[in-house]
């Protein structure tokens, strides 16, 4: 378990009440909604130990990525303390391309110098998300029930392509916030969710329908822009009640 102070970041949350850091590292799943680890050339402050991908090159502790070059899109999930939270942060806006995830304390210095300030758009998380151990397992609490991050969480995109992947994730999800946008990314905000869009593709079709002319249907649909894992987003939102599945491959409207 790693508990250098430079990574006890949300994703390596610290318990201030015990002053103990253990790495908590964010669930495969969020990253794979804003288009898989393959989305983003580099995780700046990733945990030494991490048992997958969050980028297609991970800087840790032992490199220090607040002294290496930034480069492409980048998934940054910073340090927990305030002094390393604002120096990434600083370093996030500076680059201006990319995701961060960090806790939504928007009445802070921070917030609003590097997020309010800086940052193109913002999804404020329904709920409180629940990290995992280094081994990918959940992380729990004394009592044994399974424990979330401690605050509510913001995903802060920064660049056009950043919003645009906020912008097409639905609101069941969280609550999308246009900072300055191009007005294709407003109006990628307000076409229907995916779960809407391919719930009312369903119920236009005679029947069952094969999974791959799903795939073609959407392949040229304006959510599927700037989005190359697009099939897996299908996937996931059929199999979270968007359609029914019939038999293997086969699905049909709710």
């Amino acid at each position: 378990m790693n508990t250098a102070p430079l990574f006890a970041r949300i994703g390596g949350h610290q318990t201030p009440r015990r002053s103990r850091t253990d790495v908590w590292l964010t669930p495969p799943w969020l990253l794979e909604l804003l288009g898989g680890w393959q989305a983003f050339d580099l995780d700046p402050c990733a945990a030494i130990s991490q048992p997958w991908r969050t980028a297609r090159q991970h800087y840790t502790a032992q490199e220090n990525g607040l002294l290496l070059p930034w480069f492409g899109e980048v998934w940054c999930n910073p340090p927990y303390s305030r002094a390393l939270l604002s120096r990434f942060m600083a370093r996030m806006a500076e680059h201006g391309r990319g995701i961060a995830l960090i806790f939504a304390r928007t009445e802070t210095a921070t917030f609003f110098r590097r997020v309010w300030d800086r940052a193109t758009a913002l999804l404020f998380w329904r709920g409180r998300l629940d990290f995992l151990k280094p081994d990918g397992t959940p992380v729990q609490r004394d009592d044994g029930k399974p424990a979330n991050s401690g605050a509510p969480s913001v995903l802060c995109a920064y660049g056009d392509r950043a919003a645009e992947i906020l912008a097409g994730i639905g609101p069941e999800r969280g609550q999308f916030v246009p900072l300055r946008l191009p007005r294709s990314v407003v109006a990628l905000a307000l076409t229907p969710t995916w779960r809407e869009a391919i719930a009312a593709w369903l119920r236009r079709q005679r029947g069952p329908v094969a999974l791959a002319d799903i795939y073609r249907a959407f392949a040229g649909h304006p959510k599927t822009a700037g989005n190359p894992n697009y099939q897996a987003k299908i996937r996931q939102v059929l199999q979270e009640g968007a359609g029914v599945r019939v038999s293997r491959g086969q699905w049909s409207a709710a």
